[in-house]
């Protein structure tokens, strides 16, 4: 069992140009996003879980003047669980080259 967890990835495209000096201009991008698991050798109570999400959560949140990460979803999984983008590259390539990424406490 794997907790999988997805965010969203976005980039400040006004940053490209930006000098430095004063406030850094906004024009925020989606990017797509990353996803990320942490293994569960047991079922975690609902509160133990709640505390789980919210610790790894934070460790994947990043947010400066030129790129933002956040968490956007978060479901349990079975340890043979394909992420969409690792069927979609068995269909069309037939290998995983990019799996998601394990994340420790």
């Amino acid at each position: 069992m794997k907790l999988m967890l997805t965010t969203q990835y976005r980039e400040n495209y006004g940053a490209h140009s930006w000098d430095g000096t004063g406030e850094c201009p906004q024009y925020w991008k989606s990017k797509g996003g990353i996803d990320y698991f942490f293994p569960l050798p047991v079922f975690p109570g609902i509160e133990e879980l709640k505390t789980l999400v919210d610790t790894l959560a934070a460790k994947v949140d990043r947010s400066d003047d030129y790129v933002q990460e956040y968490l956007i979803d978060w479901s349990i999984e079975s340890d043979d669980y394909l992420t969409p983008f690792e069927k979609d590259q068995l269909e069309y390539e037939g290998v995983v080259r990019y799996s998601p990424r394990e994340i420790t406490l």
